[in-house]
This record gives C-alpha cells, structure tokens and sequence, in this order.
C-alpha cells in the first residue's frame, strides 16, 4: 500500500498561505507564488529586527550629541567624560534623560566636564 501526503501536503500548505495573508495577487493566492514571497519576507524580517537595533541606536546618539552641544560638549567628549566618572548610562537612557529631564542632564554634563578636567 503506497503512502500519500493528503494531509500532511494541506497542513504545511495552509500554514505558508496563513504566513501569506493580505498579500496582494498571486503572491497570496498561487502557492509558488505564495512560497517565494513569504521566503524573502521572513529574510527582510530577520534582517529588519538587527537594523531596527543599529537604527534606534543611530537616533539615540544623534539626539545625546544635539543635548550636549547645547550645553557646550561634543559627543565623543560626553561620552569619555562619563566613562573617566564611572557613570553607567546607556545610549537609550541618556537620550531619554536629555528629552525629559533637562536639570538631570546638566548635572549629568557637569559630572562628565568634572571627570574631563
């Protein structure tokens, strides 16, 4: 008696046109189609979830470099300050801090100038 793959065919099928829902066409309509697309998504989407990383940490620096350039301090120098004061801030945070609490961040700088002279 020969095996068949029925259910088991209809099973993964509908799971890739699952992954597939609300693409336009054939693209979530035809199986090959569908097969392609959803392949080069779930790639875009592996790749996606580390650029998002490098991207927020790209705005955080860009916005803790515009604070401190207010207050009369480059980046690079912000940071080393901090480093040489044994502040453990991290990008996020500080970016944070510089948005919300503008008397927290001056203390913040004076520290980073302090440890700098």
């Amino acid at each position: 008696m020969r095996t068949t793959l029925g259910v088991a065919r209809r099973r993964r099928k509908n799971r890739l046109f699952q992954k597939a829902k609300g693409y336009t066409g054939g693209r979530g309509r035809l199986y090959r189609s569908t097969k392609e697309t959803v392949v080069r998504a779930e790639a875009f989407a592996f790749r996606d979830r580390r650029a998002r990383k490098r991207e927020f940490r790209k705005l955080w620096i860009i916005r803790i470099n515009a604070a401190c350039r207010e207050r009369g301090l480059r980046y690079s120098e912000f940071i080393h300050g901090l480093i040489k004061a044994g502040i453990e801030l991290d990008r996020k945070s500080l970016s944070e801090i510089a948005i919300a609490d503008a008397a927290g961040f001056d203390a913040i700088v004076a520290k980073a100038k302090a440890a700098l002279a």
